[in-house]
């Protein structure tokens, strides 16, 4: 393979990992861009390929966050248990059926989300949550079923959601939404990789170098949203979902 292609594919690798260790959707720019340089490999086989480097990202981004930022443990380790087996069921899907479907619909979502967020000014602010155990429980549940075969099946955006039901659900601010939500996608993202390792979807000599260049990014990123708090990750998160609809737009209207 040309060396332009790696280094290409490298670079979108370090923004995806410094966008998604902010709010999440680093796939935005790292999938279309494996399917753009990639164009002779089966889809899966790049999907499968470029979440090694999405993991790595996310694994970056966590431990930045694990060191500044309080983390739910009980409640994540119900999520990240239920969360592999929902990407892994997702992953299988796509193997066999196209989720192009799905994409009117997400449309439809993102713009009311985005609508909302600008709306509601202090969306992303802590909001305390009057939750039973049972509650709190329930909840996990439903965020890390249904985000987790939504990450296996379809994937941009991933991140944004789960920040999203952080807020909505559980009442994190953005800070914290972004911190939790890291370990959750890191599950998602190994119960994915399961399945394509499984499959023999995975082109390491692509995939090594973009999980280093991916870490860089997440790294980077987790620092600058801790330093810069929930005002900054706010105008970011606006930003992504904006990047994330006209994707989906694109795939709908133009595809």
């Amino acid at each position: 393979m040309d060396l332009y292609i790696i280094f290409f594919l490298c670079l979108a690798a370090f923004a995806a990992g410094f966008i998604d260790a902010i709010v999440g959707g680093g796939g935005l720019i790292q999938t279309p861009m494996g399917l753009v340089l990639l164009p002779n490999l089966p889809v899966s086989t790049v999907i499968g390929t470029l979440k090694i480097p999405a993991f790595s990202g996310t694994a970056f981004a966590a431990f930045q966050y694990m060191k500044k930022v309080v983390i739910q443990w009980r409640l994540l380790l119900i999520m990240m248990c239920l969360a592999v087996p929902s990407a892994f069921l997702g992953s299988t899907l796509l193997t066999m059926v196209s989720n192009d479907f799905m994409k009117p619909l997400l449309l439809v979502v993102l713009s009311l989300l985005f609508i909302y967020t600008y709306a509601k000014k202090n969306f992303g602010q802590h909001e305390a949550k009057d939750h039973s155990a049972t509650t709190l429980v329930i909840y996990a549940v439903i965020i890390s079923m249904i985000v987790g075969f939504y990450d296996g099946f379809i994937g941009p955006g991933t991140g944004s959601f789960f920040v999203v039901a952080f807020i909505a659900l559980l009442g994190f601010d953005f800070l914290h939404a972004s911190a939790n939500a890291k370990m959750v996608n890191l599950a998602t993202n190994f119960g994915s990789i399961c399945l394509f390792m499984i499959k023999g979807k995975i082109i390491w000599s692509i995939a090594i170098p973009m999980a280093i260049s991916n870490g860089l990014g997440g790294w980077l990123g987790a620092k600058l949203a801790i330093n810069k708090g929930n005002g900054f990750i706010r105008i970011f998160f606006l930003i992504v979902v904006v990047g994330t609809l006209i994707r989906f737009a694109y795939d709908v209207f133009y595809k």
